[in-house]
């Protein structure tokens, strides 16, 4: 489970971007949404390590985390995939995905993988890293690679950014089935109305706070009527 309290996040030029949030996740699928620009990435990369709070806290099963790396976190069992997919020149993806699982993997597991975010793993397995990969291939191999490590909790920000249709909905239902077979914790950074369905917990994040947070059922209804859009107490159209 994770646990944050109270956590505070800046630009270098001092504008605030995560303005006090603190929650709990509930150790199964957690959806983090709400505007572009509120803040949901962010959050995403100080849960993940990439950057780092000024101040505020956060906690991984009750261990406090707030000053390890992303490195050091990597190794405390939180995987992230990027929503910008980094480019590994000279690594092959059957290298990439051995990397993530911290040993060799048989053909009928990377095969696997890749099926789950909708790669044939014939035609991929031995492809470079590179920038031959068009973008929507590179991010649903980072996908895969996070996948590989059955991490204790995973971080996905926007997985849908880039894929097409039926791996998207290959994808929906790989995070179904890691939530119903208990191996890990998802945390979801998402607008897809598809996510928000699956979730047990939503979290709405606008203008760097917690507009919302709460059970699926209780969030969603409301959410798709287009409420808890901003960080004010009225519709999004209403807000001036």
């Amino acid at each position: 489970m994770l646990e944050i309290n109270d956590l505070y996040w800046s630009l270098p030029d001092g504008e605030p971007i995560i303005n006090g949030i603190s929650c709990k996740t509930n150790g199964k699928l957690t959806v983090i949404t709400g505007p572009n620009g509120g803040g949901k990435t962010t959050l995403a990369k100080l849960i993940a390590g990439v950057e780092k709070p000024a101040s505020g806290r956060i906690l991984l099963d009750g261990e406090d985390i707030t000053a390890l790396d992303i490195t050091e976190r990597a190794k405390k069992g939180i995987a992230y995939a990027f929503q910008q997919p980094v480019r590994f020149k000279g690594l092959t993806v059957r290298d990439l995905l051995e990397l993530s699982a911290n040993g060799s993997l048989g053909h009928s597991v990377l095969c696997g993988l890749l099926g789950k975010v909708g790669l044939c793993a014939e035609e991929y397995i031995d492809r470079e890293m590179s920038g031959a990969l068009s973008g929507g291939e590179a991010k649903r191999i980072e996908i895969a690679t996070v996948l590989a490590r059955s991490a204790k909790l995973s971080v996905f920000d926007e997985p849908e950014a880039g894929i097409d249709l039926w791996s998207f909905s290959r994808l929906v239902e790989t995070f179904e089935e890691i939530r119903n077979d208990s191996r890990g914790e998802l945390i979801v950074i998402s607008h897809q109305e598809r996510i928000l369905q699956i979730a047990d917990d939503i979290i709405v994040v606008a203008d760097g706070k917690i507009r919302i947070a709460g059970k699926r059922e209780d969030i969603l209804p409301a959410l798709l009527q287009g409420e808890y859009t901003c960080a004010c107490p009225k519709r999004m159209g209403d807000c001036k």
